[in-house]
């Protein structure tokens, strides 16, 4: 199997803790429109403590929630972000989680992970303007964010029924489209990491 090929494991996470939640009926949703060479996993964030980030320097031990959570950052290929913004802010719980994620004596879990973003509201979507915050956070995280797609999903209460459950094949469609280019990101950051791995070893003999 080539590295191209690679079975992905992406990490869900939804900003909000809200079980009615859109933003985390359509990460239930992109669970299952995953294409077959990935899996996606759902870590959600009920039990990540508040922190502000000037605080983050004072820890002296994660706490339990936090430990799992870098955990499973680090055992991810690729992360996958359903949100929206609240005045141009990224919600709380969210940006708690990627603040405690990154500490721990150098140990940004989030580093060289791709990632691709998505979010739910119930108006009109706004677009590029939506996750402008997250994006910055993205890029100070040393994370690869996928450019192209960044899906908004709007009118929400016309795509998802009463159980929470997404109706709308058109934004079904939408999903697959960005996870599988997620997907086939993640495997071209891994072939290019594979390629420079084996440029440093033929360097090493070349110089030895």
């Amino acid at each position: 199997m080539s590295t191209m090929d690679m079975q992905v494991s992406i990490l869900g996470i939804a900003g909000s803790t809200t079980e009615s939640s859109y933003n985390r009926a359509a990460l239930r949703a992109a669970q299952k429109l995953a294409p077959d060479n990935a899996k996606l996993e759902i870590f959600n964030l009920d039990e990540i403590e508040d922190i502000h980030a000037s605080d983050l320097h004072k820890v002296r031990r994660l706490p339990a929630g936090v430990i799992e959570l870098k955990n499973c950052v680090r055992a991810a290929d690729a992360i996958l972000f359903v949100t929206l913004e609240y005045h141009n802010l990224v919600p709380s719980v969210l940006e708690d989680a990627i603040n405690w994620a990154s500490i721990s004596y150098g140990d940004n879990v989030w580093s060289g992970k791709p990632v691709a973003l998505m979010g739910v509201t119930i108006g009109e979507s706004k677009k590029a303007h939506e996750l402008n915050h997250l994006r910055k956070m993205i890029e100070f995280m040393n994370m690869h964010a996928l450019n192209e797609p960044e899906l908004i999903i709007s009118h929400a209460t016309r795509r998802f029924d009463i159980a929470g459950n997404l109706t709308d094949d058109k934004t079904k469609d939408s999903i697959r489209q960005i996870l599988s280019k997620l997907v086939a990101f993640s495997n071209e950051l891994k072939w290019i990491k594979h390629e420079r791995l084996i440029l440093d070893a033929i360097n090493k003999t070349v110089v030895a």
